[in-house]
């Protein structure tokens, strides 16, 4: 009778152990997390301004729906994000992105005003902080590239 008991508690150990260390190794929540009402577009800090493509205020492209920019904001200040889905790892199967290192491209949902389900449009970001961005509309059947200025980069 002894025995199965301590088989019984050997499993339990083993199972809370487990359980113990996938909890302490799950990242810290960011410290600051900036508003999501904060305007993109305006400088960082007093005396910083963002890079902007000449001739233009915005410095993301046109083709950005405004739902894309408040993911770009959430993405920016590390979530908390409304699918569980986002922020998981973008495999690149359909091969549209250059070729990387599993785990370097991550995908994001942007909400489309209207339906009660993901929808089509993703914002796929490369690197941990981002340096690649790249905004479909098609679910991965083509990708466009643009850029987010870093926030507090200097306009030379």
């Amino acid at each position: 009778m002894r025995k199965p008991l301590l088989l019984v508690v050997a499993i339990a150990l083993l199972i809370g152990g487990l359980w113990a260390m996938r909890v302490l190794q799950q990242p810290a929540p960011p410290q600051f997390a900036p508003s999501l009402s904060q305007d993109l577009h305006a400088p960082a800090e007093a005396g910083q301004t963002q890079r902007v493509d000449e001739g233009s205020k915005d410095p993301l492209p046109a083709f950005l729906p405004t739902e894309a920019r408040e993911t770009i904001a959430l993405i920016q200040r590390g979530g908390p994000y409304p699918h569980r889905q986002d922020g998981s790892t973008f495999g690149n199967r359909e091969r549209q992105l250059p070729q990387r290192p599993r785990g370097y491209y991550r995908e994001y949902t942007v909400d489309t005003p209207g339906l009660s389900h993901r929808g089509a449009k993703r914002i796929v970001t490369g690197g941990d902080p981002p340096d690649a961005w790249y905004y479909t509309d098609d679910h991965y059947e083509s990708f466009r590239s643009f850029n987010v200025p870093t926030q507090g980069a200097r306009h030379e």
